[in-house]
């Protein structure tokens, strides 16, 4: 835990603000603290785990759609067109992440652009727009070691459904509202990041409310041509994530920060 919070003044600072919303509130003090921990060890590493940035690099389109089995427990089978040479660097077992949530390859058809990805029931009941044959969505391979993080630590884990309360033009851009469920509302923080559909966003504003969190987002041209979201409208459902760093902190303040550098032999 350590390792991840104190590695720059700059990411400390980012934790620090993601924390203003729970300080707010009577969170323990020596949260601060806690971001100037240094483990005596390097930490051990971790899986090899996919990761995103939350940049969009292709809109595919999901072409058909086959049950697994015949009971509600089993989940789909996606096959999903992509963009003209979209497939040249992927192979079986490759990660791509489908509107924000992370898929495997199962099978490619390069002639055809196509790729099928199977997504289990419990997927399919936590997620929005994986579903339905025809629709269009964000697409984006996994990140590797030496690519550029354009947008922020993204794991393709879906922490729950939005529900758009506002999309409309405002000058060349557009304003979207999402409206988050009440369990979400604590990790959102103004100027913080937030994933909607797989797209990597910042959150302009935000207010709360007992039917949720409604934050705002601003949309340049460029975002609205090259992604999914330009379809959205008022009343349509998005997959989100939540920033990395605040699954930190709500780890930190639900159960306390420990330093060993205070245990005894």
């Amino acid at each position: 835990m350590y390792s991840f919070l104190s590695p720059s003044p700059a990411l400390a600072l980012c934790v620090e603000a993601a924390l203003e919303r729970h300080l707010a509130h009577g969170s323990p003090a020596f949260l601060r603290s806690a971001l100037a921990l240094e483990p005596e060890s390097p930490a051990k590493p971790c899986e090899n785990t996919p990761m995103f940035t939350g940049i969009i690099s292709g809109v595919g389109r999901i072409a058909a759609l086959h049950a697994l089995g015949s009971s509600l427990d089993h989940g789909k089978r996606l096959h999903v067109e992509a963009p003209p040479g979209y497939l040249d660097d992927v192979g079986l077992g490759d990660s791509i992440a489908l509107d924000g949530a992370c898929m495997t390859v199962t099978s490619l058809d390069p002639p055809q652009r196509q790729f099928t990805i199977d997504i289990s029931a419990e997927s399919l009941a936590r997620t929005t727009g994986l579903a339905s044959v025809g629709q269009r969505v964000n697409l984006e391979k996994a990140l590797r070691a030496h690519d550029r993080l354009g947008g922020h630590i993204v794991s393709g884990h879906v922490d729950g459904i939005g529900t758009v309360t506002r999309f409309e033009r405002v000058g060349e851009s557009r304003e979207l509202r999402v409206l988050a469920p009440p369990a979400l509302g604590k990790y959102l923080a103004y100027k913080g990041s937030i994933t909607v559909n797989g797209v990597s966003l910042t959150v302009n504003s935000l207010a709360d409310s007992a039917a949720g969190c409604e934050f705002s987002i601003n949309l340049i041209p460029h975002t609205v041509d090259n992604t999914s979201l330009g379809q959205l409208a008022a009343g349509s459902t998005v997959n989100l994530e939540i920033d990395t760093v605040a699954r930190y902190v709500e780890r930190m303040l639900s159960t306390g920060v420990h330093d060993p550098r205070k245990e005894t032999a």
